[in-house]
């Protein structure tokens, strides 16, 4: 079973589909942590991401692997180094490419082809997993998704400038829903949820039983 949950930055999607995952003991798929770790190695290694023929290239180069909830990079484990605000200033340039976007499309398919999956990220229910058996948008109002991403950089000791970090959210919003190649838009059949208001832990809940429910009618 799959299930594809989309949205915006900070509308909660990371953290929900984690801890969904682990209420159902299914695998956690990070789509977008395989375009930050890419971002990562162009930047480690001076390469500009706008070179688009050269950044397929050195995809060739890197191995993308999750274990037990974190991210490795040929046998490096960047799970907090992705996170950083360059890799966000970024990564919007990588993820456009449409060649990256192929290869990224086929390993991620590749990953979730033998097991069941949370997968989150921005094209996850309308390119990545279309066929999912369950697919979520989330969504929560702007200030709200600013607050929180302030709130995960500080938890990481991360600083960083609201005005910079609202700015940045704005630039990654327009680039996410504007690109030409996988934009980052609501499936049709998708399950809309606005988390402004709601805890982590009541959204978990709401899809853990749309989940549920799933199941029981494709067991009947």
């Amino acid at each position: 079973m799959i299930i594809a949950i989309d949205g915006p930055a900070g509308s909660g999607k990371s953290t929900v589909a984690k801890l969904l995952a682990e209420k159902l003991n299914f695998l956690y798929l990070d789509t977008g942590a395989m375009y930050r770790a890419l971002t990562y190695w162009l930047i480690k290694n001076n390469i500009n991401p706008c070179l688009e023929e050269r950044v397929v290239k050195e995809l060739k180069k890197i191995n993308i692997e999750f274990k037990e909830e974190k991210v490795f990079l040929n046998g490096e484990d960047v799970s907090l180094k992705i996170r950083q605000p360059l890799i966000e200033e970024n990564i919007s340039l990588v993820a456009k490419n449409p060649q990256v976007r192929e290869v990224m499309v086929t390993k991620q398919r590749e990953i979730a082809k033998n097991c069941s999956c949370v997968a989150e990220g921005r094209d996850t229910t309308t390119v990545v997993f279309p066929y999912a058996q369950v697919k979520i948008y989330l969504d929560a109002d702007f200030s709200e998704r600013v607050r929180r991403r302030a709130l995960d950089f500080k938890k990481k000791n991360i600083k960083i400038e609201e005005d910079k970090l609202r700015e940045d959210l704005r630039k990654r919003d327009e680039a996410d829903i504007t690109r030409k190649v996988s934009p980052l838009k609501k499936a049709e059949d998708a399950i809309y949820i606005d988390t402004t208001n709601l805890k982590i832990e009541e959204v978990v809940s709401k899809i853990y039983n749309i989940v549920l429910e799933k199941q029981e009618y494709g067991n009947r």
